[in-house]
């Protein structure tokens, strides 16, 4: 008989519906939506409806009744969130990036994280990464960092292939861009922690440390980690003459619309990110791995599985195509099942296997760690023009 775990979402928006959908596809394991809840309670109540799920009026009423806590939320209240389920004993799936710095505790609208000095927020992120690690490390719960591109069957292919054929990566190149979220939250730092290079950069750069993880386990037998990273970043959007055509979301409060990492690994190969939110036509997301060895271009999305043509855009409304494309009309390259080809299935699969069985996931903490290390590095790497700056270690 498979394992009963009872798991409660945290977060009632975009995450939390293709959460909901992966975790009922999950097998081998008994799983049960036992709860669910979101800061507002018309959220949380029409979710619940919606999905059949028990609604709470929030998370501490809801951790008594639950075995995993799937922290669907705002970055800003990922780490209340993880301490919290920890103290309680309750195992953690946390949506990505992981935590960061969103200013001071008692900052509002005036706050302005593109002026603050970045490496405070360094030194602040590392103490509270340190502090994460340890208090879910005393509990012995498993951690599930939500890294899809981990997941996706285009990186599971190339982790293969690194893994059977022992190959050297030498560098890589990745992107995640489009045309900018529609979350009234995004562009604020005391919300999000940062701009592209945080929500956007976070992906392309997490499947690349994991690919030189599973290349320093299986060559090595450690990890490689990042040792260095020199960045820039820019609102391309804010710059003077910039001429709004109004298909490129503009209003950010304090965060970049473009940036760049070049990553540096302790065995002197590379890494090249890029995020932005100035590319249309939908999610551009890729990692290419260069290899003594082998090339291989992994292509998450558009993954290119099908086209359609569709002359009247209204025809369509009713028809899912693809993640953030911004019109139907024309050709259009459809994701058939975009829970799978991102990795969302895989993910919640791998999660709740673990979990079940006491196991550590390919996507754990120290990957989460070494992700939001990196990102701040580069933050403080582009507040002095791009400098190199070393990666902290926990």
């Amino acid at each position: 008989m498979s394992k009963k775990l009872r798991v409660g979402i945290v977060g009632t928006g975009f995450a939390g519906c293709f959460h909901v959908d992966s975790l009922r596809r999950v097998y081998g394991v008994d799983v049960e939506l036992a709860g669910v809840t979101s800061r507002r309670p018309e959220s949380r109540r029409d979710f619940g409806e919606k999905h059949g799920i028990p609604v709470f009026d929030d998370m501490t009423s809801m951790l008594p009744h639950i075995d995993v806590v799937d922290l669907c939320t705002p970055p800003a209240l990922h780490a209340d969130g993880i301490l919290e389920a920890a103290r309680a004993g309750v195992h953690v799936i946390c949506e990505k990036p992981l935590s960061g710095y969103f200013g001071p505790s008692d900052c509002g609208p005036e706050y302005r994280g593109d002026h603050d000095a970045k490496e405070p927020m360094l030194r602040t992120v590392r103490r509270q990464l340190a502090a994460l690690t340890q208090s879910v490390r005393d509990a012995g719960i498993i951690f599930g960092y939500a890294e899809n591109f981990v997941y996706a069957p285009v990186i599971r292919k190339e982790r293969e292939i690194v893994a059977k054929t022992g190959a050297q990566i030498l560098r890589m190149l990745g992107e995640e861009s489009h045309n900018g979220s529609g979350s009234d939250l995004y562009g604020i730092w005391r919300y999000q922690g940062g701009g592209s290079l945080m929500a956007k950069g976070c992906h392309p750069l997490g499947a690349m440390l994991y690919l030189k993880r599973v290349e320093g386990m299986t060559r090595l037998g450690r990890p490689i980690r990042p040792r260095t990273v020199s960045a820039r970043c820019e609102r391309l959007t804010g710059i003077a003459g910039y001429d709004d055509k109004k298909f490129i979301r503009t209003e950010y409060h304090d965060t970049e619309d473009h940036g760049w990492m070049h990553v540096v690994f302790d065995d002197g190969t590379v890494g090249d990110v890029i995020a932005g939110e100035i590319v249309l036509g939908g999610i551009y997301d890729y990692v290419e791995v260069f290899a003594n060895n082998h090339r291989t271009r992994c292509e998450m999305s558009p993954v290119r599985m099908a086209h359609t043509f569709n002359p009247s855009g209204p025809q369509y409304d009713d028809v899912y195509t693809v993640e953030k494309i911004s019109t139907k009309e024309g050709w259009t390259e459809i994701s058939a099942d975009e829970h799978f080809t991102m990795g969302y299935l895989d993910e919640v699969q791998d999660f709740l296997t673990c979990m079940a069985n006491a196991k550590e996931p390919e996507s754990n903490l120290d990957l989460a760690c070494d992700t939001i290390l990196t990102i701040y590095a580069a933050y403080l790497s582009d507040e002095q023009k791009g400098r190199e700056t070393e990666v902290p270690v926990l």
